[in-house]
């Protein structure tokens, strides 16, 4: 089972960035995905987003609602998270992460960081 994440990089503020996460190693139109970030090493991860198994349900944090849009393909097996006007504070080590709800099975990929800076 694989989770790559891609696409990271430094932003000014204002700007956009797409994360992909690539997944291999499992159905992935069986699972709920989601992204999550981690601000700083000593703190947890955070839910940014939720995408259900077939794409048609959404959810955000409040940080994210209006600014992020999470996305899947199924046919090509990825997951995207397309951000918008980022801030400072959006600057994290941002995680894809695969739930299969009723057959608890969880997987997390390495992340991939993003830096918003002028």
């Amino acid at each position: 089972v694989q989770l790559v994440e891609s696409g990271g990089g430094l932003v000014q503020p204002g700007g956009s960035l797409t994360l992909s996460c690539t997944a291999s190693g499992f159905t992935f139109s069986s699972y709920e995905m989601s992204w999550y970030r981690r601000q700083a090493p000593e703190k947890g991860r955070d839910l940014v987003a939720v995408i259900t198994s077939t794409g048609q349900y959404t959810r955000y944090a409040e940080s994210a609602k209006g600014r992020f849009t999470v996305s899947r393909d199924n046919a090509k097996n990825m997951l995207y998270l397309h951000m918008n006007t980022l801030k400072p504070e959006d600057t994290a080590m941002y995680y894809c992460y695969a739930d299969s709800l009723r057959g608890g099975k969880v997987y997390w990929g390495q992340g991939t960081q993003v830096t918003v800076a002028s």
